[in-house]
């Protein structure tokens, strides 16, 4: 992967925990070539950062807010800004 453009941190609210959705979110990322993580948050979300391409990250973001994630998703707070390069790979914890 050559060096991240953008760089998303996520928090996505609603029934997120306990449905397979961080995992299902690490297989968008590595469909998109995102490199970052996913967690489960005490509060009950899911906290996300992911870095790459802008228009890839864009589209993660996309379908973050689609529907289409497992669980049930009522909210995305999200800010894109400069990636740190931090990651080499998706990794869910």
């Amino acid at each position: 992967m050559k060096s991240p453009e953008a760089r998303l941190h996520a928090t996505v609210k609603g029934m997120v925990q306990g449905v397979g959705f961080r995992y299902w979110t690490r297989g968008e990322a590595d469909r998109l070539g995102l490199v970052g993580s996913a967690g489960n948050k005490l509060d009950g979300t899911v906290e996300i950062v992911a870095e790459g391409n802008l228009d890839d990250v864009e589209q993660f973001l996309k379908w973050l807010q689609s529907g289409d994630t497992p669980g049930r998703v009522d909210g995305v707070e999200a800010t894109i800004g400069p990636p740190t390069g931090e990651f080499t790979r998706f990794s869910v914890w």
